[in-house]
């Protein structure tokens, strides 16, 4: 796939100067004009939420009632075209109509937050709640959460260019948005403001701390009045008592890291393989993966008789989290049916979360080892079973979403069952750690590396926080022009001219892509002037090689580059110091320093 549709999808809109209405900048102070915002936002976010399950839910019940009153071959050619025509019309709105409504949702709103004030088009939130009401109802193997935290940022963020607040104001809505989101969509205010901070915000900002509780309040309370007074997911389950087998939440987080890495690996891995495929249209992939989960989903169904691996699954998982589905070989293919069937339809760009697959995963990872202890012998019943499966659940949303504090938040609200709140922070706090250890860069910011998106350039990040102190990942260019170290300088110079780049220097990769230095244009210039037909990679041996991990903070690879006396350095993964991500330049730190200066929303 051409490099270009990496970026397909953030392509940002200006935004349109507007002036305060007079009747609200007249009749009421700073902080009343705000208040009024913020609630505005929660009802609008709160209704399109609700809107958005319902519209998914009519349209996968009457997929599955329209399969089952057929029977036979009919019911199974039903749920095979079903995912196949949801993911055509995704495909179709994505490419054709509406670039912003493909993917998950939550990477778009990262990137827009962070690299254009958080400015959205309402149109965006409009064909993403059409794409993703057809994807993920039509059975697709997804969640509705991305979307619904796309929608409701893009919303709220409407809602203050309306009414025309400054850039850094319209910013501001945007968290307010997505937790109002997160808050209607789970029935979690407080996992919402949990994910608002660990995600989207990264700290505990408390500029924006008020207008989110404010949004999030309301957004729960317009979804408990339309929806009623309940939890989602329905549990059976005893109030437990500090027993021996919570001891088994360890190897549950220790599976759910494990597993967990390799999704987020395999995810990525497609993703990038997907993007060299020639000859199949955009438009048309998302269908290829609807058959692909269709067949899935059938083949499942037919020797389990469970549905689960089509569209959200919750019904599956809430016979798991109860007690009442205990059978190991049912619970692995219910697994791995939507472990692939999810990679497939992401790695297509479909219009759907992650939150739900995740859940899914996570509840039947937990089970698995649960049943693994009966069978050891260990003596409890399935109601322990069901236990380890919620515990398992938000092991796998901390491996995944890497956001720990909200995973235990989440499943705690998701189901109110208090008395396991112990083990299940004991898991989530190991499953982070480990898989933080195995694969450091979390799945959203990997995929946004992988689109060659840089967040965080924006002066308002992090607000008064001093920003030499981000890491440099934040500033780095992702496009890097290398030289071949097995190629000459003639040679490497006509490659670099082909490309119409020319640089001050160059990082040199081996015959395996690796790093192994770094050479300037001069140098190059020089070697070809005396005709030296000796590899580049020969000629760097009395050149050190001054590289930065991704990590590093700004300041110090200001520092290393004025010390060193270099002007730019390769940036390399933190745990393959030959794998380039990027370079960075005293000339990305000055152009920083001096978007600081600048005036920001006036």
């Amino acid at each position: 796939m051409p490099e270009r549709i990496g970026r397909l999808h953030y392509r940002f809109p200006a935004l349109k100067p507007t002036k305060l209405p007079d009747w609200l900048r007249i009749r009421f102070s700073d902080t009343q004009r705000y208040f009024i915002l913020w609630v505005l936002a929660g009802l609008a976010c709160g209704l399109t939420a609700v809107g958005f399950h319902e519209a998914i839910a009519l349209l996968f019940g009457w997929i599955r009632q329209m399969a089952t009153s057929l029977g036979g071959d009919l019911a199974i050619l039903v749920l095979v075209a079903a995912p196949t025509l949801g993911g055509l019309a995704s495909g179709i709105i994505s490419t054709r109509i509406e670039p912003q409504a493909a993917g998950g949702g939550i990477t778009q709103t990262k990137a827009r937050y962070f690299l254009n004030f958080g400015i959205f088009r309402l149109r965006e939130a409009f064909w993403r709640f059409v794409a993703s009401a057809l994807s993920v109802g039509s059975g697709m193997a997804m969640g509705p959460e991305g979307p619904t935290v796309h929608m409701c940022a893009a919303i709220a963020s409407k809602i203050g260019q309306w009414f025309g607040l400054a850039k850094q104001r319209v910013q501001a809505m945007v968290p307010v948005g997505t937790g109002a989101g997160i808050a209607a969509a789970f029935n979690t205010p407080l996992a919402a403001m949990f994910f608002v901070f660990e995600e989207l915000l990264g700290d505990l900002s408390s500029k924006s701390l008020f207008g989110i509780l404010v949004a999030v309040v309301i957004a729960a309370i317009v979804e408990r009045t339309l929806l009623g007074e309940h939890a989602l997911f329905t549990l059976g389950l005893p109030a437990f008592h500090t027993d021996w087998w919570m001891l088994l939440c360890i190897p549950v987080g220790l599976v759910c890291a494990l597993v967990g890495t390799a999704f987020v690996r395999s995810l990525l891995s497609l993703r990038m393989k997907a993007r060299e495929v020639r000859g199949l249209p955009l438009w048309l992939r998302p269908a290829l993966a609807g058959l692909i989960v269709g067949l899935t989903g059938v083949l499942v169904l037919l020797i389990t008789g469970h549905d689960g691996v089509f569209s959200i699954g919750y019904e599956d998982l809430s016979l798991v989290l109860n007690g009442k589905l205990a059978l190991p070989s049912v619970i692995l293919l219910l697994l791995a049916g939507k472990f692939f069937a999810y990679i497939v339809a992401a790695t297509a760009n479909t219009s759907g979360g992650i939150f739900a697959p995740v859940l899914f995963i996570g509840g039947m990872l937990g089970a698995l080892v649960g049943i693994g202890g009966q069978y050891l012998g260990f003596g409890y019943q399935n109601d322990v079973v069901g236990a380890l499966a919620l515990i398992g659940m938000g092991c796998f949303f901390a491996a995944v979403i890497r956001c720990p504090f909200t995973s235990f938040m989440i499943v705690f609200e998701m189901t109110r069952n208090y008395t396991l709140m112990l083990p299940l922070m004991i898991g989530n706090v190991l499953a982070y750690l480990m898989a933080v250890r195995w694969h450091p860069l979390s799945l959203y910011d990997s995929m946004l590396v992988q689109d060659k998106i840089t967040l965080k350039r924006m002066p308002s990040y992090q607000g008064e926080q001093d920003w030499h102190n981000l890491p440099v990942k934040a500033i780095m260019t992702f496009d890097v022009c290398c030289a071949a170290g097995p190629l000459d300088a003639e040679a490497n110079l006509k490659r670099l001219h082909s490309s119409g780049l020319h640089h001050h220097a160059y990082p040199v990769q081996d015959e395996n892509g690796a790093l192994c230095g770094v050479i300037t244009h001069a140098e190059l210039e020089r070697l070809k002037g005396e005709g030296c037909i000796a590899p580049v990679g020969e000629k760097l041996g009395k050149h050190p090689l001054v590289s930065v991990s991704a990590e590093t903070s700004i300041r110090d690879v200001a520092r290393i580059l004025v010390t060193e006396d270099v002007l730019q350095a390769p940036v390399v993964s933190p745990t393959d110091k030959t794998r380039i991500l990027g370079i960075v330049t005293l000339h990305d730190i000055a152009r920083q320093q001096n978007a600081i200066s600048e005036a920001i929303g006036r």
